[in-house]
Formats: structure tokens, C-alpha cells, sequence
């Protein structure tokens, strides 16, 4: 008996448990529902109502009947006090009709609970007045209005303070270049005092000798060679300032182990000083300079050939090279004219076929520091890339190489590299070619990209890193259709 009644009250709490459950969904559910439908929430529904009510009862908007009346009433009181309570109800008479009658509304209501008398009160009035809905509309708009008004005014702050923050930051940017700037001029400043204690009783001599009778034009004379010479002294500090950052660039080269056949850097250049060529046309380079371009097609000089045996003796190895200085890579807009120049050299004019690489081999010149290039294509773009191949070459001459596609040297190198892990390994059956394993060791300059290089003329120019083949690739593997016809043009500087 006593398990029975255990197990009966056990059931009546879990049937308890889910019921509350369950209506807490429902009246989460139902608000969601009424906040879709009215915009707000019961509460601030249930106060709009209330408040039209107020204004609009015993107007032609509301016209209502006087049991609709006690109803609403007793809505009121039951949302207000609960259900039924007579120290909540004013004492009324036995004659009082309407107090009794309301009463007997708020007795009416029972167990209702407040939120569905809220939600009866609501809906009770929609249905006698339409003007309602519009109100609570009008209401709804209205605090939309407010919502927007303040989201604006928070993000005109947010900006202001932005604003502010960045005008912060370029006044302390702009003071702090004032400060380096006047740092600057009080250091020139200082120098210029120097320079005029040292050379006033020298420039005034000379002034006098110039202009015996005129002193104003004496002090003129004196302040232009004051200027000059300030000038010339600055001009020696920079100098002397780039003469310094050389030899300590030197220096660097030659704590590191350079092979006896390669020569060192040229001239020890920074790779910020190929970037000065950068807003010039190769024609400009070339006029600057003069007797300094020449072609290396029509190069003079030839060294004496290498027999293979010296060229894998001369080979360097990898970590012996010299670093590799940045190119430098412009465009010209004369299309046009530079082809018609190039036209008159059959041999800088080549056709690349569909799928087929080009690839330009350009010796070093013993008297040249600098290769220069120049190339356009007619209607349609090709790849292009430079390489450097750390190999003596027999001659200057300039040759060219067609391959079917871009990855047949990268073949040839991992074939290279098969048969060295072979001849490791002892098997002789799976080893190459023995010439192959010697493959000089290449430096990637410019990496191999398309370029519209039928709107535009692409030049560029690279300092020499030491003695070696530069290899300009033009590539058209990616095109299996269309042959371009490429221009093209290599010259060396002194």
C-alpha cells in the first residue's frame, strides 16, 4: 500500500512538472506570437490600450454597450488585484445597481489569469473600435522613429570621436616632423654658421677686390658664396654618407666566402638603387650615358671558349653565391613606335607558338654592370620571367631556346635530382646522365607572370650579381591555340 501511494504522488509531480512546462511554452510562444502581430509587448499593448480607452470611452470612436462596459472593467481590476477580493472592491450599496453589477463582472472572471486578462482586454477593444489598431501603429512608427533617431546620434558620436582620434593622431604626426624638421634646420643651421666663421675673412677679401666701392653689393657677393659653398659642403657629407654605406656594404661581401671565379657584387650597389631606374624609358638610361649602351648581339669581345671540364670546375656552389639584387621593371606607352623599330632587326622578332617557352639566354659582358630589356607582343599577352644562371658561358652571343612548355627544364632538373638520389643509393639501372647532376645553380629574379604587354612596352633592368647567363623566359604554355609574336630587345650598360 504504502509503495502504491509513493508511486501515485511520484506521477502526480511529474504530471505537475510537465503542465507548468507546458504552459510556460505556450505563454512563450504566445508572447512571440503577440509581439509579431502587435509590434510590442503585452505589457506596453495592454498600457496603450488601456490609455485609448481612457481618452476615446463615451466618444463616437468608442461606442459601447453596458455589458461590453462591466466586462472591461472587470478586466481591469482582475489585471490590476487579481482574481476576486472584497477588501480590493469599494463597498457598495444594496441600491448601488452599477457597483454591484461590476462586482459580479469581477467575480465573473474567477481564476483568469492577469496575462489573459490583458490579452482579453486587448482584444476585446480591437474588436469594438478598428481605430485601435491604427493607434497602436501610429504608436509603433513612432518608436521606430525613436529607436532610428538614437542608433543615428550613437554613430554620429562613433564618428565625431573617430574624427577626433584621427586629427589627434595627424597633429602628433605633423608635430613630430616639425620637431625632426627643426632639428634639422638647426643642425644645417649650425653647420652654415661654422662654414662663414671659417671663410668670412676670405669671402671678404674677395668681395672687396670685386666691388671696392659698393658695400651693399660686397654683402650680396659674400651671401651668394656663403650658399655655394654651404651647398658643396652638403653635397661632400652625402657623398661621403654613400661612400661609407658602399664600403660597409663590401665589407659584409667579403666576410662571406666568394668563389675565385666569380668577381664580387658590382661596385657594392644597394638594392634601393636599381629602384632610381624605375621612372625612366631605357632611351632615356641610354642617352644619360653615353658610349655606354651597345647591343650584345653586336658584342666584340669573345673570351676564349671553356671545355666542358673547366665549366664544371668554374660552377659554383650554392652557398657561395653572392646575394641577388632586386630588378627594377617599368612600362612605356609607345607600342607602337617601338615595334617599328624592332621590325628592322628580323632577329628581335620571334614567333612563340601555342604551348611552346622562349627562353632568351644573355651572357654577362665583361665590360658591361647592368642588363637591360625591353619586349612587346602583338594583340595578345604572354608570360614573362627573369632568371640568373650562375654558369660561365663560352661566348657573349645571345641565344635562343624553344621548348614545348615551361616544365620541360623543371623535368630535366628533377631527372637531375633522380639520378643523383640514385647514384646515392648504388642503383646504377635508375642513374642519369652524369652531365645532368652538374646542372649550374639558378637565382629566380622575377617570377614568371602574364603581362599585357600588347598595351604597353614592359622594360627593366638588373644590376650585375657577378659572371653568368640571365635567362629571360617568355611563356605561352598556358595558350593552346593562339602564337604570339614577340619583340624584343637586350643591351648591356658600362
Amino acid at each position: 500500500m504504502a509503495d502504491t501511494e509513493a508511486e501515485k504522488v511520484e506521477s502526480g509531480a511529474n504530471s505537475l512538472r510537465l503542465n507548468g512546462n507546458s504552459h510556460l511554452e505556450e505563454s512563450q510562444d504566445g508572447s512571440k506570437s503577440f509581439i509579431d502581430t502587435w509590434g510590442f509587448p503585452l505589457e506596453d499593448v495592454y498600457r496603450l490600450a488601456l490609455r485609448f480607452y481612457k481618452d476615446k470611452e463615451g466618444s463616437k470612436a468608442l461606442q459601447l454597450t453596458y455589458r461590453d462596459k462591466l466586462r472591461m472593467v472587470a478586466l481591469t481590476k482582475q489585471v490590476a488585484h487579481g482574481r476576486y477580493r472584497p477588501d480590493a472592491s469599494p463597498d457598495v450599496g444594496f441600491l448601488d445597481v452599477v457597483g454591484n453589477d461590476r462586482r459580479q463582472a469581477w467575480q465573473g472572471l474567477g481564476e483568469l489569469s492577469r496575462e489573459q486578462s490583458m490579452e482579453e482586454f486587448v482584444s476585446t477593444l480591437d474588436k469594438l473600435c478598428s481605430l485601435f489598431k491604427a493607434y497602436t501603429q501610429a504608436h509603433k512608427a513612432e518608436k521606430e522613429e525613436h529607436e532610428r533617431k538614437l542608433r543615428e546620434e550613437e554613430e554620429q558620436l562613433k564618428r565625431e570621436e573617430e574624427e577626433a582620434m584621427r586629427r589627434k593622431q595627424e597633429e602628433e604626426i605633423n608635430l613630430q616632423q616639425e620637431q625632426e624638421s627643426g632639428k634639422q634646420r638647426l643642425q644645417e643651421e649650425q653647420i652654415r654658421q661654422a662654414l662663414n666663421q671659417q671663410t668670412s675673412i676670405q669671402f671678404k677679401q674677395y668681395a672687396e677686390q670685386q666691388c671696392p666701392a659698393d658695400e651693399q653689393q660686397q654683402q650680396t657677393l659674400i651671401a651668394q658664396l656663403q650658399e655655394q659653398h654651404f651647398q658643396q659642403y652638403m653635397q661632400q657629407v652625402y657623398q661621403q654618407q654613400l661612400i661609407h654605406q658602399q664600403q660597409q656594404y663590401e665589407q659584409l661581401q667579403a666576410m662571406q666566402a666568394t668563389p675565385k671565379d666569380l668577381p664580387p657584387p658590382m661596385g657594392g650597389v644597394d638594392t634601393s638603387a636599381s629602384v632610381e631606374f624605375s621612372s625612366e624609358t631605357a632611351a632615356d638610361l641610354t642617352d644619360a650615358v653615353p658610349n655606354a649602351a651597345m647591343p650584345l648581339v653586336n658584342g666584340d669581345a669573345v673570351p676564349p671558349q671553356d671545355t666542358e671540364e673547366n665549366q664544371e670546375q668554374n660552377q659554383p656552389e650554392l652557398n657561395d653565391l653572392p646575394p641577388v639584387a632586386a630588378a627594377s621593371m617599368w612600362t612605356r606607352k609607345d607600342v607602337r613606335d617601338f615595334k617599328d623599330s624592332i621590325r628592322k632587326d628580323p632577329d628581335s622578332v620571334i614567333k612563340v607558338g601555342s604551348g611552346e617557352t622562349v627562353t632568351v639566354r644573355v651572357p654577362t659582358h665583361e665590360d658591361g654592370t647592368c642588363l637591360f630589356w625591353e619586349f612587346a607582343t602583338d594583340s595578345y599577352d604572354i608570360g614573362f620571367g627573369v632568371y640568373f644562371e650562375w654558369t660561365i658561358a663560352p661566348s657573349n652571343q645571345v641565344s635562343v631556346h624553344v621548348s614545348e612548355s615551361s616544365d620541360e627544364e623543371d623535368l630535366d632538373e628533377d631527372e637531375a635530382a633522380g639520378a643523383a638520389r640514385a647514384e646515392e643509393k648504388g642503383d646504377i639501372e635508375k642513374g642519369g646522365d652524369s652531365k645532368r647532376s652538374n646542372h649550374p645553380p639558378t637565382d629566380e629574379i622575377i617570377p614568371v607572370y602574364r603581362r599585357d604587354c600588347h598595351e604597353e612596352v614592359y622594360c627593366g633592368s638588373h644590376m650585375y650579381p657577378g659572371r653568368g647567363v640571365y635567362l629571360l623566359k617568355f611563356d605561352n604554355s598556358y595558350s593552346l591555340w593562339r602564337s604570339k609574336t614577340l619583340y624584343y630587345r637586350v643591351y648591356y650598360t658600362r
